[in-house]
């Protein structure tokens, strides 16, 4: 079985850190998201932004690792926000409720 992959790239403006994410959140590849994000969040910008554009694949170990990134940036005073999720995570969300637990922006 192949390893999945989850290509990590960052764009830093003043108030807003962006990671574009690509490939597959899962139990292997949520300790490298997580660790990006909490360096963020040692200085924390006003928003970080979570592109999902070329995200293929989020199991549960993903989405709970994106609920506790969202709480962590709520406590540092700053907003984890997931822009262009795509259909399929959409629905997991619904299906799972943590859609609400989530801030989805349909722009990023």
């Amino acid at each position: 079985m192949e390893r999945p992959e989850l290509s990590i790239t960052a764009e830093h403006a003043p108030d807003e850190v962006t990671f574009h994410l690509a490939g597959e959140i899962d139990v292997l590849t949520v300790t490298e998201l997580s660790a990006l994000v909490n360096e963020a969040l040692i200085e924390p910008p006003a928003r970080i932004v979570l592109d999902m554009a070329g995200v293929t694949f989020c199991d549960s170990q993903g989405l709970g690792t994106l609920v506790v990134l969202s709480r962590k940036a709520q406590h540092a005073r700053s907003v984890l926000a997931l822009t262009n999720v795509g259909d399929f995570l959409l629905r997991v969300l619904d299906i799972t409720g943590l859609r609400s637990a989530l801030m989805i922006s349909s722009t990023a």
